[in-house]
């Protein structure tokens, strides 16, 4: 059977820290349990405006994960493109990034930000990175992914959080089945897919058996208020298995 990865955004426990000023919750040890419970990856996103992540955060956690990944989501604005050079993940995602948004909207404009976006890659590739890209399932900003030299991309899958007609669904299934296979064919080894993805939605991309890695953040720390973070991390990655 397929082994298909699942990578945990932690965001959100920093952004309850964030919200008043404390030491806890702790994204630190967040990390730690998801890394336990199983999951390939840890992501964190480093926002321009320290808005929830912390420089302090990442290297602490970088510090002490034993296997699991630390995925590094980032613009690619130049002061945070130093701190990603210090800090040295494991991989790098690329995404935009506004000031005003609530969270990411949409993927990266490669069209609009080719030069600078490759500038970015080739910068942290130089230190040894794994780079994707966070993009819309589309064949032209596909194929400029692939000219960057990123080593894979992750499709965004906004649109098909936030469908529920049946017959829609269906279609933008089917883009995101075409985008994956157009990657592929491109030279892309494992494609990876995220944003809106929750508990109800995720068996419907996982049995298209093109994707071969999600991430996810939101509904899984909001399921661990009920239920744990270590239990949400292991329900995710059933309902994942049981689709593949």
């Amino acid at each position: 059977m397929k082994v298909v990865r699942l990578g945990v955004n932690i965001d959100h426990v920093a952004t309850l820290r964030q919200a008043r000023g404390t030491t806890y919750p702790d994204p630190v040890q967040a990390a730690l349990i998801v890394e336990k419970a199983g999951a390939y990856s840890v992501v964190a996103h480093l926002r321009e405006d320290r808005r929830h992540i912390q420089d302090r955060d990442l290297f602490s956690i970088k510090k002490r994960l034993r296997r699991a990944k630390l995925n590094l989501e980032m613009s690619i604005a130049g002061e945070v493109v130093d701190a990603a050079c210090r800090l040295v993940p494991d991989q790098i995602t690329l995404v935009p990034e506004r000031r005003q948004e609530l969270t990411t909207e949409g993927g990266l404009d490669l069209r609009a930000n080719r030069e600078r976006v490759e500038k970015a890659v080739h910068r942290l590739k130089k230190k040894g990175m794994r780079i994707s890209l966070f993009i819309e399932p589309s064949l032209p900003q596909i194929a400029i992914a692939y000219s960057t030299g990123a080593d894979t991309i992750e499709l965004h899958t906004g649109k098909y959080a936030g469908l529920t007609e049946e017959s829609e669904i269906r279609r933008e299934l089917a883009v995101l089945i075409k985008a994956a296979g157009y990657a592929r064919s491109l030279g892309f080894k494992e494609i990876a897919a995220g944003h809106g993805l929750h508990y109800d939605n995720i068996g419907g991309i996982v049995s298209l058996g093109e994707i071969d890695e999600f991430n996810i953040g939101h509904s899984i720390i909001a399921e661990a208020v009920f239920v744990g973070l270590s239990n949400a991390v292991k329900r995710m990655q059933r309902l994942i298995q049981k689709s593949v």
